[in-house]
Formats: structure tokens, sequence, C-alpha cells
């Protein structure tokens, strides 16, 4: 069951499965957070949500309560409380170092990466509406929570949720539209290593093959028992080709939801290993030679009758205008957009690892899966430049950012690529290549400052700081392949 709040309504309602943009039309459109501490604590029907979720807990026997909210890197932190605590924490929300929002982490100096600890705390406030029982214990629930900056009594900056909900609503409110977006989550699950062996995947790299898809199943069918049981509406799951690697999708939704949804689901997956003693990794390239773990984003633009404005069936690739110009700003900003998806050391693996369909070229197509952008039917694009070690949340807003910019100064993305990109490449043509490592993604994003405004204030600087240092560890370590090459290097 998935649960959804409201002062006049029940607690927890049934979840609608198989829907489709209308449901979606029809479903409460998320706002933005109040703009501060005391106004999310006072805001109108709070107090009677929080009495009849405590209600709810108290007929259902739940013991513990998850409050969590999600860092730069889209790790869930947080704290949970006794059930008997819970209406305390749900009024006045509970406090925790800024430093939460970099995962409390320090980097190769030793310093807390973002804050120190002589900062004061953030201020994390339930959002009700997402409160939900955990299939696998429903003894516990968990609860999304937003941040707000108790020095100023406003809005935590560093706090990617709340972020994509201001973006999110600023976007929809200025093009007069709905934003609906879908990611697709690759996973792949792996036999626990054991006392420093080379972890290795469950199934063969055999994709589309049902018989791998068999060797999965017992795993399967709890992840999409606990998933719908959370309210993820599943569609299409296939065996993708690497080891152990499978794909679970479900419906378009708000930008919000689906971020939500991506994180619930990766708490699903994790729940699920655990079960079965299997390790789901959203490592983008574990293995070299084989596929890696994409996340791509498929996304559109409607009306409020459901119309999608980003067709037009005698357009260039069936694309309107408000969609060319939207893809524009996408190539526009290629290289900081490549940054926010791509957040990884090892995430330009994919890029190098090459021959598995990895999005390496500014470029976009009709159909066309060896390009970066690619336009599916009906007006729909399906951005593939974005891994499964990505934050949804920046992933997301970084996007809007990036299309808004397009719309706003009409970008003409120019025609779409005809061909296979390797044919091309092997012809001559130039096409400008993706960053080649995270340091030079991040010096494309410190130079972009529509897609930096997508994480304003200190969540850019966190984020900056975090994988600076990520790189700087990267680069000052010593990897077995180096030994391999150079340890008797001479005479």
């Amino acid at each position: 069951m998935a649960s959804e709040i409201t002062s006049d309504a029940p607690v927890v309602r049934e979840a609608i499965f198989g829907g489709n943009v209308q449901t979606v039309l029809s479903s409460p459109k998320i706002e933005p957070p109040p703009a501060t501490l005391e106004e999310a604590r006072s805001a109108p029907g709070r107090a009677e949500k929080i009495e009849a979720l405590t209600r709810m807990i108290e007929d259902r026997g739940i013991k513990y309560v998850f409050f969590q909210q999600v860092s730069i890197t889209g790790r869930v932190m947080g704290k949970g409380v006794v059930s008997s605590f819970f209406p305390q924490v749900a009024e006045r929300g509970y406090q925790l170092v800024y430093g939460a929002t970099a995962n409390l982490f320090t980097d190769r100096s030793g310093n807390y990466i973002g804050f120190g600890p002589e900062e004061s705390e953030l201020a994390a406030i339930a959002d009700l509406d997402t409160f939900a029982v955990l299939p696998w214990d429903e003894r516990v629930a968990r609860v999304f929570c937003d941040c707000y900056d108790t020095e100023t009594g406003e809005l935590l900056d560093a706090d990617p949720r709340q972020n994509l909900k201001r973006i999110a609503d600023a976007f929809e409110q200025e093009l007069g539209y709905h934003f609906m977006i879908g990611i697709e989550p690759e996973t792949m699950w792996l036999r626990k290593p054991q006392n420093g062996e080379i972890p290795e995947g469950v199934t063969k790299p055999y994709c589309y093959h049902i018989h791998q898809f068999e060797e999965l199943r017992p795993v399967l069918l709890d992840v999409v028992s606990y998933g719908q049981a959370l309210g993820l509406d599943m569609s299409y799951g296939d065996h993708e080709d690497a080891p152990g690697q499978l794909e679970l999708n479900f419906r378009f939704d708000r930008p919000l939801r689906t971020a939500d949804n991506i994180t619930t689901y990766r708490q699903v997956c994790a729940a699920v290993g655990r079960k079965h003693d299997v390790l789901p990794t959203w490592m983008p390239k574990p293995f070299t030679g084989v596929s890696a773990n994409g996340h791509h984003h498929h996304f559109t633009l409607v009306d409020d009758d459901g119309h999608n404005v980003f067709h037009d069936p005698d357009g260039p690739a069936q694309l309107s205008d408000l969609a060319r110009h939207f893809l524009g700003g996408m190539l526009e900003h290629f290289g900081a957009l490549m940054c926010v998806g791509n957040p990884t050391v090892n995430s330009y693996c994919r890029m190098w690892d090459t021959g598995f369909w990895a999005p390496i070229y500014k470029n976009w197509g009709w159909q066309n899966r060896t390009t970066t952008v690619r336009v599916a039917t009906g007006g729909r694009f399906e951005y593939r430049g974005v891994d499964s070690s990505c934050n949804p949340y920046l992933t997301t807003a970084a996007l809007l950012e990036a299309g808004l910019d397009g719309v706003r100064r009409q970008l003409d993305p120019g025609p779409p690529q005809q061909g296979n990109t390797y044919d091309l490449l092997a012809q001559g043509v130039e096409i400008e290549r993706v960053p080649e490592s995270l340091g030079a993604a991040l010096n494309a994003l410190a130079k972009d400052e529509v897609i930096k405004s997508a994480m304003p204030g200190r969540l850019y600087k966190v984020f900056d700081w975090y994988k600076r240092d990520e790189w700087e560890r990267y680069l000052a370590a010593v990897t077995d392949w180096e030994r391999d090459e150079y340890l008797e290097v001479l005479p």
C-alpha cells in the first residue's frame, strides 16, 4: 500500500497501477516547499495529518519510523525514532549537522566536506504525503523530509530534494505545461564477494534472454512485490547485456515523484539483496568488456488535457519547435549535463570501453541508440547521458534548467544525425566527444552558469568539493593495473 495523506481523506489509499498520462495529471501537483521553517511547521492541515498518521501507527503496530533526507550523492540519510516519538518529530522536525548533505564524509585532508563541525545544524521537516510502511518489515515506516537552515530559517540550499521541487514548479509555471519523466534503472545483481574476491554477476551477460531472467526470478518477484507495496507502478523488465543486470521500469510521473521512486527502488533492491544474500550494485562499470549500468531519462511535456506538446508529426524527427528548442538547450549544455549525470570516476570507464552503446558524443537522432539524445515515438526524449550512480534529484533539475534555457533562447539543435555514430567517425566525420574524465567534466560544469543554477548556492559548492576530492583521491591512488603494468618496467 502506498500512503497519500490529506487532512480530509483516509491516511492510506490503494495505489493505482497501470496508469497513463491522465492518471498522472489527476494526481496532486507537487508544490514548492514552504519558504521558511516556521511556515513548514505551521502549514495548514499539517496538525491533522500528523494526528491521522499517529492513529495509523498505533492501529498497525508500527514500532519505528525513519525520517529520511537525500544527500548530494543520492544516499539516504536521516534519523529513526520509536513510534511514540513520531508526533513530536513530525511536528518540529529533527536536526542534523549540515555535513549530512555530503554523507558526513571527510576529504583527503581530513576536513568534513562542505561544512565543518563548528557550523549549525539543519532542520529536516517530514513531507507527510510520502509516509509509507516498509513491506519487508511492517513494524517500520519511512517518510521523506525537506531540509531547512536553522541559522536563517530558510530552505537549506544544499538539499537536492526540495531544490527539485522548487525548480520543477518554476519550470512548469513559466511554460504552463506539465513535465513528466521516467527513469530506466539498470542494476547488476552480484554474488557477494568473500575475503577480497572479485565480484561476479549472478547470471551471464545475455541480453533479453528469459532464462537469465529466470535465474533471478526470486529476487525479481520480491522487488516487484515490495515495490508495488510502496506504490511503484512497474511495467517492463528485462535482462540486459551485463552480468546479473536487470532493468525494471515504472510509469512516468511528475519530477519529484520520479526521483523519490528511484530512491525508493534503490532501497527496495537493497532490502531484497539482504534477504537473498546478493549484492545489487549501481556502480556504473563493475566489469570491462560488457555494458555498464545506464539510467536513461525519458521525458515529455504535456498540456492540461494530456496532449504532448513536444510532438509534431510534421516536424523534424516529429518534434515541435518547443521540443527542438528544449533539445537545443540539452546540447548547448552537454558537458555540464554529463558531469551531473555521470558523477563518479568509474562513470568514465563507461565512455572509454566502447562498443556498448554508451553515449559518448554530442549528438541526437530519431530512434538512434548511438546518440546521446534519442527521440522516441510521439515526441518523447530519451536522454542517455546518465548512469546509475547519479542523483536523480540533481539530474532532473539540471535537465529542466538546460531545456528551459534552450526554450528561452530558441536554440536550434541542428538536423538529426543519420546513421551509426561509429560508422560516421570511421568516415572522418567530427563529432564533439564527452568529457574524458570526471576531472574534465567538473571543469565543464564549473564554466556553465545555467547548469550550476540547477544547484544554487551551497548545493554546487558541496557537489564540487565532494567530487573534486573524489577525483584527486583517484589520481593519488596506485591501482592493480599500474602494478601489473609497471612493477617490472625496467630493465
